[in-house]
């Protein structure tokens, strides 16, 4: 009598190796964005705390007065490198707003770093499209005011 079960294929060495290969780039992929998410947080920490404890030193308060209202993204990142890149400008409150510009950069370079992956290492393009409107949005939001 026949059995109706056939055998499962053996697995040649082509399959192993393309299996391990993918997993191995997404598992690296995995530790990309997770150190770029870390690497953000700890960033926009330390600025923000060199600018406090500055702000403190200086006056003895942590009181920084912010008047951000009317502004997109850009147009606050700009006024914080030009504070930072001249002398006269540079103070704590420069610090703390560069912290928290990279805390607000920190998931547009994820989002970003996720297409190059999806549309370099992977080629799936279905991912790599999604991905792309997921940066358009964030692109488009941080010009909103």
């Amino acid at each position: 009598m026949k059995s109706k079960h056939r055998p499962k294929p053996a697995a040649t060495p082509d399959s192993h190796s393309k299996i391990g290969k993918e997993a191995r780039q997404e598992h690296e992929m995995e530790l990309l964005v997770g150190y770029l998410l870390l690497s953000g947080v700890v960033l926009s920490i330390i600025l923000v705390l060199t600018g406090m404890i500055w702000e403190y030193v200086k006056t003895g308060s942590l009181h920084l007065n912010y008047l951000i209202a009317g502004m997109n993204f850009f147009q606050f990142l700009v006024g914080d490198v030009r504070a930072i890149l001249t002398p006269a400008l540079i103070g704590p409150r420069a610090f703390v707003n560069l912290g928290i510009a990279v805390l607000i950069f920190t998931p547009y370079i994820r989002v970003v770093s996720s297409m190059v992956f999806f549309a370099a290492a992977e080629k799936n393009w279905k991912y790599t499209a999604f991905t792309a409107f997921v940066g358009v949005v964030l692109t488009y939001s941080l010009f909103l005011r």
